[in-house]
């Protein structure tokens, strides 16, 4: 059974963007095929929470592969996506400068849906856990309203 959004999804405006993908390339180091996010939608520290959306096209590097005739994206893709909304967030709440930070594990990951080309992943995070070596996101993704992914991300700052 999925837990409740960390957010009332009904007040996430999608349409404002925070940061677009040229900001957020100035803190995440993933490049090209790896670049799992499209926008930073809300970025507040205060309750250290992101909203952040990757808006995926059939021109996904995973698409000719994964299930020919009918591209899903795969699961390993949507924890990497969480994983850059955690760095993106991580980056931004910790006091301390540091270079980026590190996909460091995974803890309680279910997948709830199927999320295709031309879907808008919403990824929803919220650091639970924030210490010099590690931090913890708990996180959920949607599409159109709906739970697709849901799960802890482990960051650690390098």
């Amino acid at each position: 059974m999925p837990r409740q959004p960390i957010l009332d999804l009904d007040t996430i405006d999608l349409d404002h963007v925070e940061y677009d993908l040229e900001a957020i390339r100035k803190v995440n180091r993933q490049r090209f095929e790896m670049e799992h996010l499209t926008a930073v939608h809300r970025l507040d520290l205060e309750n250290r929470i992101i909203v952040a959306s990757k808006d995926l096209t059939n021109e996904e590097f995973w698409v000719r592969g994964h299930i020919p005739g009918r591209p899903l994206m795969p699961g390993v893709i949507m924890c990497e996506a969480v994983a850059q909304a955690a760095s993106f967030l991580i980056h931004h709440a910790m006091e301390e400068s540091f270079e980026f930070v590190g996909f460091g594990g995974m803890d309680k990951v279910r997948f709830r849906g199927t999320v295709v080309p031309g879907d808008r992943f919403v990824i929803i995070g919220r650091i639970t856990s924030m210490r010099p070596r590690l931090s913890v996101l708990e996180a959920q993704a949607f599409v159109d309203g709906k739970m697709v992914f849901e799960g802890n991300i482990l960051g650690v700052p390098v």
